[in-house]
């Protein structure tokens, strides 16, 4: 996504009619739904940070937590970078004056953390997925032969695999490389796509559906881990949520979409349905974890420790 590129079509879109469909004062409507995805954000950020509180110094960590930890991180940085990006578009729109000193380098520092942190977040659910499908097709080797800091490995491997290539994908693909699309930039936004719908996907979607067959296979006797149950979730809230706009931006670089006013309302589709995939996780976390067979009120240290099956 190139959040200098849109920027600028939102300046134009604000002085002028397009006929894509929508009438002058349309940027209204643009500037309320930014300032509802404002709220959702504040909503997200609370709710990644209250997980990753009690994660971190309430609860004993265990290979799982791990992941989740650095979910939440990912997730609340994701959500601040969205939040600085309404508010800039939100400017933009009501006609004020954008331009400020240090503007092109703020836009790139946004958008590599940006592109870093929803991809982390793809990453870290993908390996954890993968890791608890592991779990249940090998569980000897996976109890005698899996390394006991593999997920502290695995996490700090995504979070420098993936900042490495969010900055090299934003230096090779800059905004004018973008829209004159250049062979560099081809390359890596085809990268980019593969590896997120044709590496991150499946593994996703597979691991989650063997956890699947392991929850009908083992209902009968017991109540199936909650964890199984928080991942499958998650992926299917970040399929539903996040893939359909990746694949539509794809589109958007090949001029599958070549309207100004298409490319602003999917730009908006896509920062709400992306601080909606973080902002549920948390939601997730407490619903799966709470007890409601009990009438008594359990609190959300409680949730997240059966949700996990930590100890104090």
């Amino acid at each position: 996504m190139n959040l200098t590129d849109t920027n600028n079509t939102d300046q134009n879109f604000s002085l002028e009619q397009y006929n894509g469909g929508y009438s002058q004062y349309a940027y209204i409507h643009f500037t309320i739904a930014a300032a509802v995805a404002l709220g959702l954000c504040l909503i997200g950020l609370v709710g990644n940070i209250i997980v990753f509180w009690y994660l971190c110094f309430k609860l004993q960590r265990n290979r799982y937590t791990i992941y989740i930890i650095n979910l939440a991180v990912a997730d609340s940085i994701f959500i601040l970078l969205s939040a600085m990006l309404l508010m800039i578009n939100i400017n933009t729109m009501i006609n004020t004056n954008p331009e400020f000193k240090g503007e092109e380098l703020l836009y790139f520092l946004v958008e590599v953390f940006y592109d870093s942190m929803q991809y982390s977040g793809m990453f870290l659910l993908t390996a954890i997925s993968m890791e608890r499908c592991m779990s249940v097709l090998f569980p000897l080797w996976y109890q005698c032969h899996r390394p006991h800091n593999l997920s502290t490995i695995m996490c700090a491997f995504l979070w420098v695999n993936r900042c490495l290539e969010s900055l090299i994908e934003n230096l090779v693909c800059p905004p004018e490389a973008f829209m004159s699309q250049t062979s560099q930039c081809t390359a890596v936004q085809i990268m980019t796509f593969l590896i997120s719908v044709g590496i991150c996907l499946p593994i996703m979607v597979i691991s989650s559906f063997i956890l699947l067959i392991k929850i009908k296979r083992t209902f009968r006797e017991q109540y199936p881990p909650k964890l199984y149950i928080i991942i499958i979730t998650a992926v299917l809230f970040f399929i539903l949520s996040v893939i359909p706009l990746n694949c539509l931006w794809f589109l958007l670089y090949f001029q599958m979409l070549p309207t100004d006013v298409q490319t602003i309302s999917l730009f908006f589709a896509s920062i709400f349905c992306t601080v909606l995939n973080s902002t549920i996780n948390p939601f997730i976390y407490f619903i799966v974890g709470r007890k409601w067979k009990q009438s008594s009120n359990h609190s959300i240290h409680d949730a997240l420790q059966i949700a996990f099956g930590v100890q104090k």
